[in-house]
């Protein structure tokens, strides 16, 4: 059986792209290589912009039900413990952070209802243009192919088109026990020897996401591991890059999403509505036959916002730089609502504090 498009990669890009897909009428075959529910390396966080693409998708209300902290409040935490905090919209299109199993396995069960054919355990090993794809679950075929399979794509790399990465940082990420003062929010702590992000995740659990050149993660580790309760057996998830250049979104019959096509730093709370938007973009242009028409709707998606991934790159490269950013947000908050006005909104707020880092 041909498909009319495969999609690679079944996180919330590939799974919003095949159900809007499907619910055309589309034959279409979603690819995974690991089996849901799995963890995945991420913020966890869902931003208010997100709730518009989930209703459409007729998971808003599912997504609500699971597990999770609808968050109150963003904290900045400069180097030397000077605290920016912005209270957050508490209604149901607030912000909220969920475990990505979580999420992702909604979405993925919505993608099945509409009919998605959905392999998983089945990596990618070869492909072929025509679309002629092999993997350690079979060999399909198919008319139409969507990259939706992370920072690392094999798409990518199989075509010769996965850029070179930069290798000057690592992120690593746990889910802890809460402390009370993380309950519904986040705090992103900037340090000298890298950057801490923790998010309430609900039932009891932050995600704790820690970020350093290389060299000096051990030195953030040992600082996390005397702020917060560690348990022995916590399993420590890497992944890198965290930047590279972007790869052409559209191709012939080929499209890029989410990660796959241009990578979004995990400080600006970000990745997984760009995920859910860029599935859907590229779910409209598809089924429109507009694959050109994709490139440009898909720059303009991301325009205005590129340069916040150079300031987070390098208020980790250079943490001086983070304490003069919230420097003039001291005096200028509303330079900090525009830095994450897909995550606070327009109506935050901010105050500041002092705070032991």
């Amino acid at each position: 059986m041909e498909y009319d498009v495969a999609i690679i990669g079944a996180g919330p890009a590939g799974s919003t792209c095949a159900a809007l897909c499907a619910q055309a009428g589309w034959r279409t075959l979603l690819i995974e290589k690991a089996r849901f529910p799995r963890d995945k390396v991420c913020g966890d966080c869902l931003n208010p912009a997100s709730w518009p693409i989930l209703e459409r998708l007729g998971v808003a209300g599912r997504i609500r039900a699971e597990p999770h902290a609808q968050i109150a409040e963003v904290a900045f935490i400069s180097p030397r413990g000077r605290a920016l905090r912005l209270p957050l919209d508490a209604s149901e299109r607030g912000e909220i952070a969920i475990p990505r199993r979580l999420l992702d396995a909604v979405l993925l069960d919505r993608a099945r209802e509409l009919d998605v054919k959905v392999q998983e355990d089945a990596a990618l090993t070869s492909l072929e243009k025509g679309w002629r794809l092999q993997t350690t679950g079979g060999a399909f075929s198919a008319r139409h192919l969507i990259a939706a399979d992370g920072r690392n794509s094999t798409v990518a790399r199989l075509l010769g088109l996965l850029p070179a990465a930069a290798r000057d940082r690592v992120g690593v990420q746990a889910h802890l026990p809460a402390p009370a003062e993380d309950r519904q929010r986040i705090a992103m702590r900037f340090l000298p020897f890298g950057y801490c992000g923790v998010a309430d995740i609900g039932d009891a659990q932050i995600n704790l996401c820690l970020v350093a050149r290389p060299e000096r993660l051990a030195e953030l580790k040992a600082w996390a591991a005397n702020q917060f309760t560690i348990p022995p057996e916590t399993v420590w998830r890497t992944v890198t890059p965290l930047s590279r250049a972007p790869v052409p979104p559209a191709h012939e019959n080929l499209l890029f999403i989410g990660d796959a096509a241009r990578v979004v730093e995990p400080f600006t709370g970000e990745g997984i509505y760009y995920a859910l938007a860029s599935g859907e973009l590229a779910a409209r242009h598809l089924l429109a036959g507009d694959l050109p028409g994709y490139a440009t709707a898909h720059a303009r998606l991301y325009r205005g916002r590129l340069w916040i991934n150079q300031l987070a790159r390098a208020a980790v490269l250079h943490p001086w730089l983070a304490g003069g950013v919230l420097a003039i947000a001291r005096v200028h908050p509303q330079a900090l609502r525009f830095l994450t006005r897909k995550v606070i909104g327009p109506t935050a707020s901010g105050t500041l504090a002092n705070k032991a880092a």
